[in-house]
């Protein structure tokens, strides 16, 4: 095997890969990185959840496959000066490294030890820009349930209709809905995606209007980004009536400035820490609302100026999910609708279509 390209291309082939690689494995070659040349230069990296496969211009003068030690070889591509790689592999693995004046010979494992990475049959696809859907994940992965007891809550919904996505991520505390349109749809369909594999997706989308693919499979979905693949498993069962558990007949409106509310939270929640656990009481009154929060570390109050009456009803918040929602709401002043001490919470924008949703359940609170 025996190619040479530009540094900086494949240390960016590298460390994306590297993103899918097991950490420890009982299969040595999955804590590898696979490289195949061929008409071009393939990276891989797989850790039999989630595969990540990036493809890189190069001038391949010897074809053939290989699997390289990720952490080796990542930190020995970051070391090498900005110029062009010239790599070279004998029948024995000896893998020899060579740019400018450095030079590395290291031992690779035969491609044969790396498992394949899932075909994914296209039962369904659709396109949609790069930094709108890093946009969606972003505005919801952070109410994705970290508990293993209900496995289909560790990730996102993707419901697809005639001319629009919708993604619903809950963990039981809350829910995140973040809706965009849609062009050139191949059907209805839905599917949920692991929560993991949407941050690797995530941080692979770049901010610009150029589409990334994904086509559902039987067992699988594929994300394909400019040159990079990554595939996970779909995850499977019943996901939550998002629909059904969203209460939008709430007598009480209020609207707030989103980031001037983010300030008053995050004053009261001084007194707040991982020990010292309490609250946010908020009292919606006529345009105010009165935070307060009373810990062993003592006791914060602030008002929050806002346009509506919230007639004097008092509510309990978790402050950090309280905070998340406000703080990745897509909007500069969002509506704010409420029913009882107990009832949820509603976050949407004030103008424009309905594209983002937040649904915080409440704290009860102990009577003064």
């Amino acid at each position: 095997m025996k190619f040479s390209c530009e540094k900086a291309l494949l240390q960016a082939a590298v460390n994306t890969a590297s993103r899918a690689v097991a950490a420890k494995s009982s299969i040595p070659a999955l804590e590898g990185v696979l490289l195949q040349a061929g008409s071009t230069l393939t990276v891989s990296g797989y850790n039999m959840q989630t595969g990540i496969r990036r493809s890189l211009e190069a001038d391949v003068t010897e074809e053939g496959s290989l699997v390289l030690s990720a952490r080796l070889f990542g930190d020995i591509i970051r070391r090498l000066p900005d110029d062009v790689v010239i790599f070279s592999s004998d029948e024995n693995w000896n893998v020899n490294v060579t740019c400018g004046d450095a030079s590395y010979h290291i031992l690779a494992l035969s491609a044969e030890d790396y498992p394949e990475l899932p075909e994914v049959e296209d039962q369904y696809s659709f396109r949609i820009p790069q930094k709108t859907l890093r946009a969606m994940i972003a505005e919801t992965s952070f109410a994705v349930s970290t508990d293993e007891v209900r496995p289909i809550h560790t990730g996102s919904l993707f419901e697809i209709g005639d001319d629009s996505l919708t993604m619903v991520s809950v963990d039981g505390f809350r829910l995140a809905l973040r809706r965009e349109p849609l062009e050139q749809v191949s059907g209805v369909f839905r599917f949920v995606a692991p929560g993991q594999a949407l941050n690797e997706v995530e941080k692979i989308c770049e901010d610009v209007d150029d589409c990334a693919a994904i086509t559902l499979g039987d067992r699988h979905l594929l994300f394909e980004v400019g040159p990079t693949q990554l595939i996970c498993r779909r995850l499977e069962g019943e996901f939550l009536d998002y629909k059904a558990a969203i209460p939008r007949a709430n007598p009480i409106t209020v609207v707030a400035e989103t980031k001037m509310m983010m300030n008053s939270i995050d004053r009261v929640s001084v007194v707040i820490s991982d020990k010292q656990k309490s609250p946010i009481r908020c009292m919606f009154d006529e345009n105010k609302v009165l935070m307060s929060a009373k810990t062993g570390n003592g006791e914060a109050k602030d008002v929050c100026p806002v346009n509506g009456d919230g007639g004097r009803l008092e509510i309990g918040f978790n402050n950090r999910y309280l905070m998340e929602a406000l703080k990745y709401a897509p909007a500069d002043q969002v509506r704010i609708e409420l029913n009882t001490g107990i009832s949820p919470c509603i976050i949407t924008p004030v103008e424009g279509e309905e594209h983002f949703l937040y649904m915080v359940l409440p704290v009860r609170l102990k009577s003064n």
